[in-house]
């Protein structure tokens, strides 16, 4: 099999599994939590990351800036996002977050990956991000488990 399929076949998953959980498990979302939508932000994978790059990308101190978007296509997108998830108020209130985050290896600029989460969620999730990082770098957690992981609480929980 392709690289490309396995990516392909990975996100399926990871689209399908929060959607299972989604429907299954309806937890409800955290206070002023955006739950992000399997439909518009299924979240994308950089392939670029993999269990065989984990140590020069996401392991690697610094490596998440070398792929962020810059602030003006992440805001321009943000207003975009805002208006189709229904959110209201100013930009600086959100964070255009990743679905599957720079440190678990998701894509960096595609929209099915982004979704706007407003703040106080935005920065407690980042927490938990940090978290899944340091656990596939320690090697007591496959990267796949906590990009399924990931998924799932913000198709959930915001």
């Amino acid at each position: 099999m392709t690289t490309y399929r396995l990516l392909v076949a990975a996100a399926l998953a990871l689209a399908l599994g929060a959607l299972w959980v989604l429907v299954a498990h309806r937890s409800g979302p955290s206070p002023r939590a955006v739950i992000a939508d399997p439909v518009r932000t299924p979240g994308v994978l950089n392939p670029a990351v993999t269990p065989a790059t984990i140590r020069a990308t996401i392991c690697r101190h610094g490596w998440t800036t070398t792929v962020r978007p810059p602030v003006e296509y992440t805001n321009a997108l943000k207003r975009e996002q805002m208006r189709a998830y229904g959110e209201t108020g100013p930009l600086s209130a959100y964070q255009e977050d990743h679905l599957i985050s720079l440190e678990l290896g998701g894509d960096p600029t595609d929209p099915r990956n982004l979704w706007p989460e407003p703040y106080p969620r935005a920065a407690a999730v980042d927490q938990i991000e940090n978290r899944l990082n340091d656990e596939v770098c320690s090697g007591s957690l496959s990267l796949r488990d906590a990009q399924v992981e990931e998924s799932t609480i913000k198709h959930t929980q915001g």
